[in-house]
């Protein structure tokens, strides 16, 4: 068994090296330069489209096919982006990086824009209805009806199917990990965290919507509006704290100290890995969420995909590196990266600061799990019907109770290993497919 983890560390931690970042800041690049740079371009109009539309009525419902809002894609979406990758992910950059890394971070973000855009308009082009008369999508569809390749398009649902059953363990054994903290038991986390799940899921697509249009944003606010208070407390020390990014990024100043040419590369590499963690631009689990949106046009889906990655990565990832930059709790290394955020918190507000980090991580889990659980529902009605979709739904429910109490913990090791492949297949798609996405966009921007 050792050897067999040894194994899988050293193939994941190769994958999770040069190639896929490479794969994923390259492939955005590379869809940035084929869609002329429509991030920044459009990003006034990608705004009035999206967010500064939600209080606007359209004139174009009658031309409108899904079935959920484009709200509720997104905020799905986000209830799985959205978490420990964005408090926990900028402590890991900042500790291994330095403050350089934060560039880095928003260098990888603003590329991978153009990379959930992409994933976004092929996930609307190329979805279908289900026998319950749902829109369905994603990876598996454009690869196999676009690629015209039957066979990765199965391996990728095969494989992301797995992967989501062993980090629905992680996150729930993480969430229980809070609750025994606070003095609860893993079994009454993991049965209250299985309820939980199991309701939400059971309501299939319309509830993982309803739910998330409300929880995403109810739980961001309330990590934010911490954040907002440190901030405005240090005040005056945020002009230094973007000097320290920009500086760290170009000359080196890393957490660790040592040359200036191997500061700039660990900068490099912690803010990029970090980066594409944390708003999964490229992994293709995006593409499901958004393929049941109601919207008339592949491109207008898309738009979400661009404030999706600018919310997850530019606003939370930046506020929780801020916190820990203008309060220096990122120089402490007696303090583990994990614990940076509660630590930053707790110096203002005491031990209620601890509790809220606690409390948001909690959610953000809890948000996570449902969601993820959702795309492993639609990548097994893609792979065995309708029937086994809805015994998946048990299976991910019994792994929430399962991962809980710490059980078959053997499984963990798989999860970035799996994650890996499931980029690879999905971005062989997004960049083959580019030139259907280039050809939808011109067709909505003219």
């Amino acid at each position: 068994m050792e050897s067999l983890e040894t194994l899988i560390n050293s193939i994941t931690g190769f994958l999770w090296g040069a190639p896929l970042l490479f794969l994923l800041v390259g492939g955005g690049l590379f869809l940035t330069f084929r869609l002329r740079f429509i991030q920044f371009r459009r990003f006034g109009y990608v705004w009035s489209q999206t967010l500064g539309a939600l209080f606007r009525r359209s004139k174009r419902e009658s031309n409108k096919k899904g079935t959920i809002t484009p709200f509720q894609a997104v905020t799905a979406e986000l209830g799985s982006t959205v978490g420990a990758s964005n408090i926990i992910g900028p402590s890991v950059a900042l500790f291994f990086g330095g403050p350089g890394a934060i560039f880095w971070m928003w260098v990888t973000a603003f590329v991978g824009m153009a990379t959930k855009y992409s994933e976004i308009v092929l996930s609307i082009l190329y979805r279908e209805k289900n026998e319950k008369g749902e829109y369905v999508g994603g990876p598996m569809y454009y690869l196999k009806k676009g690629l015209k390749s039957p066979f990765l398009s199965s391996l990728f649902a095969f494989i992301f199917m797995l992967e989501i059953f062993s980090s629905i363990m992680v996150q729930a054994n993480s969430a229980s990990g809070s609750g025994k903290s606070l003095g609860i038991s893993p079994i009454v986390s993991g049965l209250i965290i299985s309820v939980m799940i199991g309701l939400i899921l059971m309501g299939g697509v319309k509830r993982v919507g309803k739910v998330s249009e409300k929880f995403v944003p109810f739980m961001s606010s309330l990590y934010l509006m911490g954040c907002v208070g440190i901030i405005l407390f240090h005040i005056q020390v945020i002009p230094q704290v973007f000097v320290m990014i920009f500086k760290g990024a170009l000359t080196g100043k890393a957490a660790f100290g040592g040359t200036a040419g191997g500061a700039v590369l660990l900068a490099l590499r912690w803010g990029m890995a970090r980066g594409a963690y944390s708003n999964e631009a490229g992994m293709g689990s995006a593409p499901i969420a958004h393929a049941a949106a109601i919207t008339d046009h592949p491109s207008r889906q898309g738009l979400w995909g661009v404030i999706s990655v600018f919310f997850d990565t530019i606003v939370i990832g930046t506020m929780s590196a801020l916190v820990l930059l203008c309060t220096g709790v990122w120089q402490n290394k007696e303090i583990e990266a994990s614990a940076m955020p509660a630590t930053a918190f707790s110096e203002l507000y005491g031990t209620i600061g601890g509790i809220l980090v606690s409390s948001s991580l909690f959610l953000f889990v809890i948000s996570t799990i449902y969601v993820i659980g959702f795309y492993g529902e639609k990548l097994a009605y893609y792979l065995f019907g309708y029937k086994f979709s809805v015994a998946m739904r048990l299976i991910y429910v019994g792994g929430c109770f399962i991962g809980a109490i710490g059980g078959l913990k053997f499984m963990w090791i798989f999860l970035d290993f799996f994650l890996g492949l499931v980029v690879i297949i999905n971005m062989v798609g997004v960049l083959g497919l580019s030139s259907k996405v280039v050809k939808t966009s011109k067709e909505f921007f003219c």
